[in-house]
């Protein structure tokens, strides 16, 4: 299973549910691969620590070698890296994307990601692809190589009205590029159960007949801890109740 967590909206928290639901999976002996294109490389940092500092190959390298013809073609696999996680492997991100956006875009590499996905599907039993906060060609890409697409959504009304507009987006892929695509819910973030706010806004994306998935993700101090520690939960604390959430949400999935 391929799946794509997005939302054009920064700081929902598309790379703590990506490492941690495909932390999960690794956990639970499914060999795994996360694919990080944002190029603040949270999901990297998250999975790998300070490693990702070091020069190495990555989602950068993956795409710059799509530029240049080879009879060959390319071995997806030069640009994964291991984590300390068994069962966890991680195709990194770079500041160096930014600088290949447009010449990938100018040359229709569209579909590359796809086309090195399907190669990898007898390799890794689940991945899970992390994208930057805007609808670039990272993220298009990303929602055409992807079979599942999950949407974080954090409970305030600036999102609720940004998510209309991206539905709409994954419509337009689906339509042109994936009809295979399926938005498999929106995954509730930093919900607050005690807050009238947070209730009501996800109420009424129920009551529009939205898939809001459950259980709700609750917040936590032990998530920022999380993430200094470059540990996911389901290593640095089985027990916690949001540790029990993500592994609800991923059993929801499957």
């Amino acid at each position: 299973m391929r799946r794509v967590v997005f939302n054009q909206k920064g700081g929902v928290g598309k790379s703590t549910i990506t490492c941690n639901l495909a932390a999960i999976a690794a956990h639970r002996g499914e060999r795994t691969l996360v694919i990080d294109l944002d190029r603040q490389g949270n999901s990297s940092r998250y999975l790998a620590g300070d490693v990702i500092d070091e020069p190495g190959p990555g989602a950068a390298e993956f795409f710059e070698s799509t530029l240049k013809f080879s009879v060959r073609g390319v071995d997806t696999g030069e640009f994964i890296i291991e984590t300390p996680w068994e069962n966890l492997h991680l195709m990194p991100a770079s500041a160096a994307l930014d600088e290949l956006h447009s010449k990938l875009e100018s040359r229709h590499k569209i579909y590359k990601l796809r086309d090195a996905l399907v190669e990898l599907a007898g390799e890794y039993d689940t991945i899970w692809i992390d994208t930057p906060p805007a609808l670039n060609f990272y993220t298009q890409s990303a929602l055409i190589a992807a079979q599942g697409c999950l949407i974080p959504f954090d409970c305030d009304d600036f999102s609720r009205r940004a998510l209309y507009g991206l539905l709409e987006s994954v419509k337009e892929i689906q339509a042109d590029h994936n009809p295979d695509l399926v938005v498999e819910g929106i995954v509730v973030n930093q919900f607050q159960p005690r807050a009238a706010l947070p209730q009501r806004t996800v109420q009424e994306l129920i009551d529009e007949g939205l898939p809001v998935l459950q259980p709700y993700l609750g917040a936590s101090v032990k998530i920022k801890e999380s993430h200094e520690l470059s540990c996911p939960m389901i290593h640095l604390d089985p027990r916690h109740k949001l540790t029990q959430s993500f592994e609800a949400l991923y059993d929801a999935l499957n």
